[in-house]
């Protein structure tokens, strides 16, 4: 049974001409139409981010044995038991509105907003707030909250325990609460959620996207030690290399048709 999670959400308008009419000379674009052309743009670098992901994830697989790590393992292990609670077990429907409708207020707060109302159940909740965006709108999908609540806490414990023994588990905390973050965006997604169609399907769909695969990549930096930032970087400069050969190839094969 899908949970149907209602956002209400209202925007003051404040200020001096916040209500005059645009002039009939003015050209206005619609913000949609803007928002459509953005992620036109953001196809590149969602490739050139997937394309250095998984050649990363390659090559410290297979050179350095990442598979056989530690932090591989347990990882897997949280995900492997989060994919049986999901499909096996009734699923935790008011946890996980409570954490979608409090990434929403999250977010609020982090753009200055305020959140006027909370509220939360089974069957869905809402947030009501003095301002909306799209960041915060579609936090839900690409913001995995218990996840980063694992890490605060250990982080937390650890500047008074020493916890490093106690590594291996944080990993597997983090694959099953991921996985969780990953497998209700994608069933709410495809049931679905208002919260695409109001600043557009197909734009917030890159945008969840492109950050998803951001946070997976800080995710293996972390978690191998051979995958450093210099070598991301590295592997996301040969990507856009690679991206911009492929498109220049496309447009002489163009030219040349014509």
């Amino acid at each position: 049974m899908g949970s149907t999670v209602k956002k209400r959400r209202g925007r003051l308008r404040t200020g001096l001409g916040a209500n005059k009419e645009p002039a009939q000379t003015e050209w206005v674009v619609p913000v949609r139409w803007l928002k459509q052309l953005i992620a036109v743009f953001l196809i590149p670098p969602s490739w050139i981010i997937t394309r250095a992901f998984f050649s990363s994830f390659s090559t410290a697989a297979v050179q350095h044995r990442f598979w056989a790590s530690e932090e591989f393992w347990f990882f897997s292990l949280g995900t492997l038991l989060w994919i049986i609670t999901f499909f096996g077990l009734p699923r935790p429907m008011l946890l996980y509105v409570f954490g979608h409708e409090l990434t929403h207020a999250i977010w609020t707060w982090l753009m200055g907003g305020k959140v006027r109302q909370f509220h939360v159940s089974r069957t869905g909740g809402y947030v009501v707030t003095d301002t909306n965006n799209f960041w915060i709108s579609l936090a839900p999908y690409f913001f995995p909250l218990y996840s980063i609540l694992v890490l605060l806490l250990y982080g937390g414990l650890g500047v008074f325990v020493d916890l490093e023994p106690y590594r291996c588990w944080l990993f597997g905390l983090v694959g099953f609460t991921w996985s969780f973050h990953v497998t209700f965006a994608i069933w709410m997604l495809w049931n679905g959620q208002t919260d695409l169609i109001e600043h557009g399907t197909f734009f917030s769909m890159m945008v969840i996207y492109l950050v998803n695969f951001s946070v997976l990549s800080i995710m293996l930096m972390v978690a191998c030690r051979d995958v450093t930032l210099s070598y991301f970087g590295k592997e996301l400069l040969e990507g856009a290399m690679d991206f911009s050969n492929r498109f220049l190839h496309l447009l002489r094969l163009k030219v040349e048709w014509r």
